[in-house]
Formats: structure tokens, C-alpha cells, sequence
């Protein structure tokens, strides 16, 4: 197979003539601008589209000067691209006609479908059949259209009538209205597109399918996501990992907030939501999270123009103090580093500016700094070995004006380090669209230079991370034949469950008299601890139900005694279904393990310092099930607290090697036992390196709705 024959393999059915159409008829295309379908077809004529536009129109001899078509089975050429803008009821026969006319892929502007109910999703469901029995690929429905500013296509199907600059970014977009604002603004946001794509409802072409494109696509370097849903969480895991190692994929996923958290009932369904389910798969598919659209085009321009970073370190060179100030403090809250410069880099700054100029870092070259100070000052910072990016900030004055700043940025590009270039004041056009063709992003604020590099760093992190392998866990066959009902597992089940999965787990046995207590303890050895068993009491600690550090027989009876009189006061006597008398554990670090099941992302593990404070502190990361090695490492980086676990002030560090292999059973449980709906493994006690891990407490919910 030929290169232009494996490309055209690798890409998704259909996508070429989506992007890069030979011709395109508009089903819809109106004489009057004001109705979208004539929008349309104007947009496409009027950009200069590199091959014929046909207007298919019924009730019109010719639209907008261009002779019209009844049908598309009257246009005499081929058509590759339809743009469909009839309202819903006729949308099903234009498909009938593209099938019949072998139309590859069209364009459903038209609305109504599965956003508004029951009835549009069935409609919706028949097109999306119809049309794959037919061969035609779908975008939309309910969507603004494709937009493409390669010079060799020039394809401006949509309804937007702004024209972007042209550039390597490709962008796909859930949300029209969204779409259509980001169009309308682009070159004021100076982003370069390459593509634009508003999937709308995502009958049929997703967001996958797009990313497996523009993998391909030699045009794009960076692409951005505006996110609502995932349609194929897995599929796009798998795919956005591979893509995100050629390619920075920047996303910004709506809906952080729920509008009413979901009872749960155990640890970790109530720190779990949609949000964390979406960070912890964007994470993990090498996908940088922006937290707001301006961040987003922000860290856009920047990837798109500039080189990789290779660490954290950012130099600044100013000609003001105070701007110094705030980009330093701007750059440290994003996690990034202003480090001091060699001793050697200063020598060489202090012989080119004047006395009163600090060469440390930041350069403050002071008010009087021409341009060819920043000339001379910048080669030396981006040549110091703890920089790995440049901040230059310029505030305007007789002695520097902006529209002296491009060439120097040009030519400080030979170091191969990111330059990013802010002017804090006045910054006129023509200044402004020197400095963009120099290919440096330029932005009004330190914060918001600081907020790209910070992304660009992550991005560099994540495509450093070695290729993801999942760890075979060692398990002996499990009871899970008998895991039937809705339920909570007793804590015997428990412990056979986790120990078929290599979880280590504190000796115990479920006792239901004082007696029976005190026997169980004197086989298991002293000290003990007696805990309540309970379905439905969720937090033992809360009832009193937990006694520790017990030494003798008769502290046990006495504790087993004293617990029943307790949870009778509570007028909760019928919930104590026993006593769990398990061996006190060794002092280690308490952590928390967890798992729970998102209708959207399936399995969810949890991760985070464990302990009665868990749902306090929320110091708990997720990954979506199955883990990999670097998803269990980067779990254990994440939380906040992880330096306990390295030794904090003396005290022993944890074994990490046995709390990844805790982590990657649970999510590979998660996957063979799709009956199991929650766990909580609370407190999982780690020890020192190479003394492993001892799960003290746990919990297993089951339910007879498998679910994936």
C-alpha cells in the first residue's frame, strides 16, 4: 500500500469529503441571506470555494445569481458534500437523495431532532440508520456547520459569517452558539483555524472520529475541544491517547457543577461526580483540561506558535518593576518556576544594561530600556540552562514602543525555547499584527501568559509519561458466583474478594455475642479491635460502633456488651447484625482506595489520605477503570497530601510499589466484576517501603444490575 493509500486507510470513512470536498450542493440554499440555508450558500460561494456550488431549491430558478437545481438527482456532476438546512420533516428524504446521488457526507444544520425529547430522538434514530444503510456519513443534526482555511479548499459551510485566520489549529465544538461566537471573534483572539467542526447532536460523526482525522491531517498541530458529553468514554480514551502524544489536545468540558449531588452511600460515591469522572478520563487520555474558554485560546496560541517546553522554568525581561512582580506571582500560582539565573547569564546581562538594571530574575532592565537593550538581553536569558520559556513584558515607552518588539521577538526564536510576549498598556493594531506575524502570541496580561505556559508544561509533562501499560494482577478464582441480590457483601465475603485480588487484609472474624467475641479474639491474638456489622450503617464511627486497642478477653466482651446497649439507645438495635473482630494493625500512613460506577465513564477508582476525615478533606483523585501503571503512579502523586507518603518530618515513607499494586487490582476487579457497585477500602494502612499494605476496613456493595 502506497502513502496516500495508507493515509486515506487510517482516516475515518467518509471525512475526506467533509473536509476536503471537490464540490458541494446546499439542499436549502435560499435567495434571502436571512434564512440560513441561503447564509450558507453565500458563505460558500463568497469564500471562494475551489469547486462548484450547487443550490438545490425547489421553488427558485436561481439563488443568488447561481442557476438552482429542483433536486440533487438534477445536478449533472458529482457531489461529495451535502449541507441540509429543510426543516426536519423533508431532512429524511434530502438523506433518501444523497444516497441515491452517492453523496459521501452531509452537513444536517437543521434542528429539532434529539435535543428536544422522545419524539425528536426516534426521528433522530432513523436518520442516523437511514443514512449509514445509504453510505452517507453525518454531521450534526443541530449543528452551525464545517468551516476549512486551507487555501486549496477554502470551505466556509456554515452559517457564521465571520472568516477566521488561517492557521494549524483545528477546533470541534458540541455547542453551536459557542462555535458561532468563537468564529465571530477569532481574529481578534488572533487563533489560527485550520478546521472547524460543530458536531451538534452527534448523530453520527464524534468527536472520535474527528481526532482520528486530524491525527492524520499534516495541516493541524494543536486541537481544542469544547466538550459537553462523551459519546464512547473508552473509544476516546483509547483514541485521545495515542493522538495527545503527537499532537497537544486541549479541552474544555462544561458542566463542573451538578445540580443536585446524587445520595450516596459509601465514601466514594459521595466524592465521585460526572466532573471528576471527566477529569480523571481526560488525564489519563494525555488531554489538558482548560478552565475557561480564555484559557483555552489562550494556551491555543501559544502551542500553535511556539515550540515545546522542556521543564517549568520561565524567564522574565521587563521594563518595569511592579509588571515583574505580578507575572512572577502569576507564574508561581500555575505551578511554574522564575528560577535564578547562572551567575554567568547575569555576567553576561550586566555588561549590556545599565547599572541600575537587576539581573536576577526577573530582568528588570528599568523604565529607560530601549528596544535594543531587549535585544541584547533576551538571547541571554533563553540561553541561561534553568530556562525553558520566555515572558517578555513591555511596558510602552518614548525609549520602547511596541512596534519595535516584533523583530526582536523573530529573532530571539533561533533558541528553539516558547517566547510569549506581553504589553501592558497601549498596543495599536499594526503593532499588534506585527508581533502575531513574528508567530509570537501576544496577550494583554501577565495572568494570561502565565495560564498558557502553565498548560503548555502540562502538556509537556503528560507526552513525556512512558507508553501505558496495564499490570496483570495475580488472582486465585473469587466467589463472585455468589454475589447475587442488591447488597452489601459481609465482611467475610469482603475479605476473601480482596484477598483473591492480592489484597492483603487484617485477620478478623464476624462474632454475634460477647462470648463468641472473646473466643474469636483470643484465636486471632491480642490487641484487637471489635467494629459494628451493619448494612446500613454507613459510618461506624458516628454510632460509636468501634472499639480499639482491646487486650483481653474480657475488654472484648465488655466492648461487644457496650455496643449493643449503644446502638439499642439509638433505637437502631435491629441494624447490628454483629461484631467484625478484626487484629489492630501496625502505625502506618491511612489511606483511602475506592470504587464506584458512573452511568457515563463506568468504573471509577478512588485514591486519598484515608481515615474518618475522607469526605472532609476530599484529598482524593479518580481514574477510570482499567488502570495502568502510570495511572496507579499518577493517583498517588496527585493528592495533596502525598508528601506523608514520601516521610514527612522524620516519619517513615509508605511503600508505593504496594499501594499501586492495591490501586491496579481494584480497578482490574472493577472490570471482571461489573456486579460489584461500590467498594471502600477504608482504611488501607501503608507501611514502610518493602512492609507492603493492610486493608483494616472494608466495604462491598453488589447489585444484580451488571453494569460495565
Amino acid at each position: 500500500m502506497n502513502d496516500v493509500a495508507t493515509l486515506h486507510a487510517l482516516r475515518p470513512l467518509g471525512l475526506d469529503a467533509l473536509f476536503r470536498p471537490r464540490s458541494v450542493a446546499v439542499i436549502g440554499a435560499s435567495r434571502s441571506r436571512e434564512n440560513i440555508g441561503g447564509q450558507i450558500f453565500h458563505n460558500i460561494v463568497s469564500q471562494e470555494f475551489r469547486g462548484p456550488v450547487y443550490p438545490i431549491n425547489p421553488h427558485a430558478i436561481d439563488v443568488q445569481s447561481v442557476p438552482a437545481y429542483a433536486s440533487l438527482g438534477d445536478v449533472k456532476g458529482d457531489v461529495d458534500l451535502a449541507v441540509i438546512a429543510v426543516p426536519r420533516a423533508h431532512v429524511m428524504s434530502a438523506i433518501e437523495d444523497c444516497g441515491r446521488k452517492g453523496v459521501s457526507c452531509a452537513i444536517v444544520i437543521t434542528a429539532g431532532f434529539g435535543e428536544v425529547g422522545a419524539e425528536g430522538r426516534a426521528a433522530q434514530d432513523a436518520l442516523r440508520q437511514r443514512a449509514l444503510a445509504l453510505g452517507v456519513r453525518i454531521v450534526g443534526p443541530n449543528c452551525l456547520g464545517v468551516l476549512n482555511t486551507d487555501d486549496s479548499v477554502h470551505l466556509h459551510a456554515n452559517f457564521a459569517q465571520a472568516w477566521p485566520l488561517a492557521g494549524n489549529i483545528s477546533f470541534c465544538s458540541q455547542s453551536g452558539a459557542l462555535g458561532l461566537a468563537v468564529l465571530d471573534f477569532a481574529r481578534d483572539l488572533g487563533l489560527g483555524l485550520r478546521h472547524f467542526v460543530s458536531i451538534g447532536n452527534k448523530a453520527d460523526v464524534s468527536t472520535n472520529d474527528l481526532l482520528e482525522y486530524w491525527e492524520h491531517d499534516d495541516g493541524t498541530n494543536v486541537i481544542l475541544l469544547y466538550v459537553e458529553s462523551f459519546g464512547n468514554p473508552r473509544r476516546f480514551l483509547e483514541i485521545a491517547r495515542r493522538v495527545s502524544r503527537k499532537k497537544p489536545i486541549l479541552a474544555l468540558k462544561s458542566g463542573r457543577t451538578e445540580a443536585g449531588a446524587r445520595a450516596a452511600s459509601s465514601h466514594t460515591g459521595a466524592l465521585a461526580g460526572t466532573d471528576a469522572a471527566a477529569s480523571a478520563l481526560l488525564a489519563q487520555a494525555g488531554v489538558v483540561r482548560a478552565t475557561t474558554l480564555e484559557e483555552l485560546f489562550d494556551a491555543a496560541r501559544l502551542l500553535s506558535t511556539q515550540p515545546a517546553a522542556s521543564g517549568r522554568g520561565v524567564g522574565i525581561l521587563t521594563n518595569a518593576g511592579g509588571p515583574a512582580i505580578i507575572a512572577a506571582d502569576a507564574l508561581a500560582a500555575r505551578g511554574l518556576v522564575v528560577p535564578a539565573l547562572a551567575e554567568s547569564t547575569r555576567k553576561k546581562l550586566r555588561a549590556v544594561l545599565v547599572p541600575e538594571a537587576s539581573v536576577a530574575n526577573p530582568v528588570d532592565m528599568v523604565a529607560g530600556a530601549k528596544m535594543t537593550d531587549y535585544d541584547a538581553a533576551l538571547p541571554s536569558v533563553l540561553a541561561d540552562p534553568s530556562i525553558d520559556a520566555a515572558l517578555v513584558v513591555l511596558v510602552p515607552t518614548k525609549a520602547a514602543s511596541p512596534e519595535e518588539l516584533a523583530p526582536t521577538l523573530a529573532r530571539a526564536q533561533s533558541s528553539g525555547k516558547p517566547i510569549a510576549a506581553c504589553v501592558l498598556g497601549e498596543c495599536d493594531a499594526r503593532a499588534r499584527a506585527a508581533i502575531e506575524d513574528a508567530r509570537v502570541p501576544l496577550y494583554a496580561f501577565p495572568e494570561s501568559a502565565a495560564a498558557a505556559f502553565a498548560i503548555a508544561a502540562e502538556y509537556a509533562k503528560l507526552r513525556a509519561r512512558p507508553e501505558e501499560v496495564e499490570m496483570e494482577i495475580a488472582s486465585a478464582p473469587s466467589p463472585r458466583t455468589s454475589f447475587v441480590g442488591d447488597r452489601w457483601l459481609d465482611p467475610q465475603e469482603v475479605a476473601s474478594l480482596l484477598a483473591s485480588f492480592a489484597i492483603p487484609v487484617a485477620a478478623s472474624e464476624v462474632v454475634r455475642s460477647p462470648g463468641d467475641a472473646g473466643h474469636a479474639a483470643a484465636r486471632i491474638g491480642f490487641p484487637v479491635a471489635l467494629k459494628l456489622v451493619s448494612s446500613t450503617i454507613t459510618h461506624k464511627t458516628d454510632v460509636g460502633g468501634v472499639a480499639l486497642n482491646l487486650a483481653t478477653a474480657d475488654e472484648v466482651r465488655d466492648a461487644y456488651a457496650s455496643l449493643e446497649r449503644r446502638i439499642e439507645a439509638q433505637g437502631r438495635r435491629a441494624e447490628m447484625e454483629g461484631a467484625l473482630v478484626q487484629r489492630m494493625a501496625a502505625r502506618g500512613i491511612e489511606l483511602f482506595v475506592g470504587m464506584t460506577r458512573d452511568p457515563q465513564f463506568g468504573p471509577l477508582v478512588a485514591f486519598g489520605v484515608g481515615g474518618t476525615y475522607v469526605e472532609l478533606f476530599g484529598d482524593v483523585v479518580f481514574r477510570v477503570a482499567p488502570l495502568t501503571v502510570t495511572d496507579a503512579d499518577e493517583m498517588i502523586d496527585g493528592i495533596r497530601a502525598r508528601k506523608l507518603l514520601d516521610g514527612f518530618r522524620g516519619a517513615p515513607a509508605a511503600d508505593r510499589l504496594a499501594i499501586r499494586n492495591v490501586l491496579l487490582a481494584i480497578g482490574r476487579l472493577a472490570v471482571e466484576a461489573p456486579e460489584i457497585a461500590e467498594i471502600d477500602v477504608n482504611p488501607l494502612v501503608a507501611f514502610a517501603p518493602e512492609h507492603g499494605v493492610l486493608a483494616v476496613d472494608a466495604r462491598v456493595r453488589v447489585t444484580s444490575t451488571r453494569k460495565s
